[in-house]
């Protein structure tokens, strides 16, 4: 894995919003319809309204909906088709979405496939930047060995030193070697990792996978009381933070 991980989405200017990403095997809509249920019984003691809107526009124009981004708790979510039967997910967290729950719960909840995808170059310097991470999870529609969850992945730094694990059944696809390599952050990379994803039919670093033409992505939006550590931020000051 290359410092700089080059070929990220959108050039990684959309980080940390796009530096991890959720991925249903079903239909935008009905994926976020189907998250705006589940939100709302268990917003609504608290007087949130969740409500579902279509979003027209480029990738770019889709991800803007979900400004300002938040602290405390997420407020707006991003459902959205693509070149593929998978739809990707993505939140409004300052720090990064946050897909494996949703992921994970909503593959139960909606009878398919779910994944979240982690990319995340390794650009420590001081007490700037950020630790380096390559993931990948596929949670099914049915409990497994742990909770849904089908293959964990991943090659991270974690908080100075790189672990490596794995978990669940390989994929025939896999490059089972590689996870020998005397590296650990060699294990797995963001290559394989894009490698892997394209067997499974995305290609989530590409722009043009998202948003095929005459389709809208879908947010998923709450609105009234805020917990006591609400906060708001632009991207850009999201950003100043890596």
């Amino acid at each position: 894995m290359t410092e700089n991980m080059k070929g990220l989405l959108l050039e990684d200017r959309w980080a940390p919003v796009t530096s991890e990403m959720g991925f249903l095997e079903t239909d935008a809509e009905h994926a976020a319809r189907a998250f705006a249920a589940w939100q709302g019984g268990l917003m609504a003691p608290r007087g949130i309204d969740v409500a579902v809107r279509p979003v027209s526009g480029s990738l770019e124009q889709a991800l803007s909906a979900l400004l300002p981004l938040t602290g405390g708790e997420r407020r707006r979510h991003l459902f959205m088709p693509t070149r593929s039967p998978w739809t990707a997910y993505v939140d409004n967290a300052w720090q990064g979405t946050d897909a494996a729950s949703a992921m994970s719960y909503m593959a139960e909840a909606l009878g398919c496939r779910g994944m979240r995808v982690v990319a995340v170059p390794q650009t420590l310097r001081g007490d700037k930047g950020r630790y380096g991470a390559v993931m990948l999870e596929v949670y099914g529609p049915r409990q497994t060995h742990w909770l849904n969850y089908l293959r964990t992945l991943y090659a991270a730094n974690d908080g100075g030193r790189w672990v490596f694990g794995q978990s669940g059944e390989p994929f025939a696809f896999e490059k089972q070697e590689q996870y020998q390599a005397r590296k650990v952050r060699d294990r797995f990379t963001l290559d394989m990792l894009k490698e892997y994803l394209h067997h499974l039919g995305l290609s989530p670093f590409e722009e043009d996978f998202y948003l095929p033409r005459g389709t809208a992505a879908w947010l998923v939006e709450k609105t009234g009381p805020v917990v006591p550590t609400h906060k708001e931020y632009t991207l850009a000051q999201a950003r100043e933070q890596f």
